[in-house]
């Protein structure tokens, strides 16, 4: 039962579509139909302006974060049952992500999960998401492309849990693999157009609304 409900919980949280509700309430547009035609934080920055943008970028993150901390909600002794809150925090944090990616509330066309992934990895192991953000960082200041930072930091998670963390739990580094495919999966046309040279640059650090 505790199953059922942290996979249904978490995924109707993830399913929360930020970047629509606030494109669709407060400016009167889907983000869907505008600029990548993602539902994320960086389309809103994108078409919208940086305060909107922030505000996605806050409330996906805080999704994911709080997805992860549903389990803790139905163990009564977590402290004793480390393993199986652990594994619900891992289910919680798939759901999440995948509730992000296809939001139940928004046709099942939303964003491509990389600030709720960043979000339960704060919320299971906050060190390595704090080095996954400083490689998204240094490969986004330095090329420019928002995607190549997330897929890079993506792909160097499951690393980062194995040997850098030292993460001795099979079932967290499992995790690890499962988020970044998800991740990489859901930038697969940027990928394409990364290798075509077609990719667009964007620069969130620029003066504007």
């Amino acid at each position: 039962m505790d199953f059922l409900i942290t996979v249904i919980s978490a995924y109707l949280i993830g399913s929360v579509p930020t970047a629509v509700w606030v494109g669709r309430y407060f400016y009167n547009l889907d983000l869907r139909e505008h600029g990548s035609k993602n539902a994320g934080a960086t389309n809103t920055f994108r078409v919208l302006g940086k305060k909107p943008g922030i505000i996605v970028l806050v409330v996906d993150v805080l999704k994911g974060a709080g997805a992860s901390c549903v389990p803790y909600l139905l163990i009564n002794n977590w402290q004793f049952y480390h393993e199986e809150l652990i594994n619900l925090q891992v289910v919680a944090s798939i759901g999440a992500v995948f509730g992000h990616i296809f939001p139940i509330f928004a046709q099942f066309r939303g964003g491509k999960g990389v600030a709720t992934s960043l979000g339960v990895i704060i919320g299971i192991q906050p060190l390595a998401a704090l080095i996954c953000l400083a490689v998204f960082l240094v490969v986004f200041i330095s090329s420019r492309f928002v995607s190549l930072g997330a897929i890079t930091a993506a792909v160097f998670f499951p690393f980062i849990v194995r040997f850098v963390i030292c993460e001795k739990s099979m079932t967290l580094f499992i995790f690890s693999l499962v988020l970044s495919f998800l991740v990489i999966i859901a930038h697969r046309k940027n990928i394409v157009r990364l290798l075509k040279g077609s990719e667009n640059k964007m620069n969130l650090f620029k003066k504007g609304t």
